[in-house]
């Protein structure tokens, strides 16, 4: 682990062995430069530790979804974000990369750690041509879409 305390959320989340604590980096130095203007700068002092999800799981899941970041919120809990385009036909996308990190997760976090938030940030414009049937199939699976920036609201 790379300059990362292990007392901030992600570490004391995952497993001791667990291949992903190697990366995990303080604040959002595990998040892209292209994407950490997707995050509030109030949102920005809430988040310990981050992990470039995707990064991390690339090697063992080459040709399989995957998602994005995983955060550490100040008050403990865990918040995963994807930046993708926010459009009708990535909406299945999306959740697919849910799914596939749920599974690729398991083995990883401990039992009793849960990814409270599931946050999509549009990383780009937003062009959903049924907005309230498109956020209400994210709702069902526990998806968030929070429009161009995730704000503190959108945090535990």
């Amino acid at each position: 682990m790379s300059k990362q305390n292990v007392k901030t959320p992600l570490p004391k989340a995952l497993v001791n062995g667990s291949h992903l604590r190697a990366g995990v980096e303080p604040g959002l130095a595990a998040v892209a430069s292209k994407d950490r203007p997707y995050f509030d700068k109030a949102a920005k002092r809430d988040l310990l530790d981050s992990l470039d999800l995707d990064a991390a799981l690339k090697p063992h899941y080459p040709s399989e979804h995957r998602w994005d970041y995983l955060l550490g919120h100040r008050l403990g809990g865990l918040i995963a974000v994807e930046p993708h385009p926010a459009n009708q036909a990535e909406v299945s996308t999306v959740i697919a990369k849910k799914q596939a990190a749920v599974k690729q997760l398991n083995g990883h976090l401990k039992a009793s750690s849960k990814i409270q938030r599931w946050l999509w940030v549009a990383s780009g414009n937003v062009g959903f041509a049924f907005p309230d049937k498109a956020l209400l199939r994210l709702n069902q699976e526990g998806i968030e879409f929070v429009g161009r920036k995730v704000l503190p609201k959108n945090l535990p």
